[in-house]
């Protein structure tokens, strides 16, 4: 398959999956908390991402990169940013609907695009300017219902004060997700390798690390009860790290072949695997409004693809 094509492959694969991680962290919330549920993609994932890493290296015999100084700044905004954008996600999934802080979250390309230009140089033409803005269109339109932002309305059985933070934090989470998305993406292209599929597999390694290690310790530090539950919860939490790891190998594959803002894009179709989770596994349906939205989002997508 071309190259130019792979990261399309490696966008649709890692979105499918986060989409089930989504899934099972937003399961666990209940349980662990926000702070706790967002460690378990760390904390069960960094494994999987080691693995993942030396696997590589012993089938390609490929040496470990040799990082140089901007790799530390760009690895540093990536993970913590991930790690702000994964909490604020959760957050949000705790007062609305799988699928519309998804739909909130999904915001995030035009974000990225603006930060991978002005902090990567990254290319953006018209052609992919209006497929990003079609297609976040698409998320606004799903994820947004006048009547909530109305003092003492009710839409969709929320009160206008409570439908309001929700879609701070779900569009905050996007905000950080974008950042993080940059950060990696420089970091990876810091490596300067023409092995991208190392380069990606060892920035995954070194901010998974570093993820497991900050949160690790500030629930030892805060929450250490929030640790023992994790740990008697490790069936589930095993698999959400595991879909977690996956995902983010994925991602990195995708950041190392393409900007940041071409695979965010393209990443808006975990709204439709959202869908389909949010039916099966939550009874949640999908009202007229999210499937013009949806409409959007493809066609958003179907656009950036004729862009390349």
């Amino acid at each position: 398959m071309a190259a130019s094509w792979l990261w399309a492959v490696f966008t649709v694969i890692a979105a499918f999956t986060q989409t089930v991680r989504n899934a099972a962290q937003r399961e666990l919330t209940g349980t662990l908390g926000t702070v706790g549920a967002t460690h378990v993609r760390f904390l069960f994932g960094f494994p999987f991402a080691l693995v993942f890493l030396v696997g590589l290296l012993i089938a390609t015999g490929a040496s470990l990169p040799r990082p140089g100084l901007t790799f530390g700044p760009w690895v540093i905004v990536g993970a913590f940013a991930q790690v702000a954008a994964t909490a604020l996600m959760l957050a949000a999934m705790g007062e609305r609907s799988f699928v519309v802080t998804i739909a909130y979250i999904k915001t995030e390309p035009i974000q990225v695009a603006i930060f991978g230009l002005i902090f990567l140089g990254d290319v953006v033409t018209w052609p992919m300017m209006v497929a990003i803005v079609i297609a976040t269109a698409g998320v606004v339109i799903m994820s947004t219902n006048p009547l909530a932002f109305l003092p003492g309305k009710r839409g969709s059985g929320e009160r206008g004060t409570s439908g309001i933070r929700p879609t701070l934090l779900g569009l905050a989470s996007g905000a950080m997700f974008a950042l993080s998305a940059v950060g990696f993406r420089g970091a990876i292209l810091s490596l300067g390798m023409s092995n991208y599929a190392v380069a990606a597999s060892f920035t995954l390694a070194v901010g998974i690390v570093m993820q497991a290690m900050l949160l690790s310790l500030y629930l030892a530090l805060r929450q250490r009860s929030v640790l023992f539950a994790i740990v008697r919860a490790w069936k589930r939490s095993l698999f959400a790290g595991f879909a977690g790891a996956v995902a983010s190998q994925f991602w990195f594959l995708a950041f190392a072949l393409a900007s940041a803002a071409n695979v965010r894009t393209l990443a808006l179709i975990e709204v439709l695997f959202a869908q389909v989770i949010a039916r099966f596994a939550f009874g949640q349906r999908t009202s007229a409004r999210e499937a013009l939205g949806m409409v959007l989002v493809v066609a958003g997508v179907a656009l950036l693809m004729l862009a390349q």
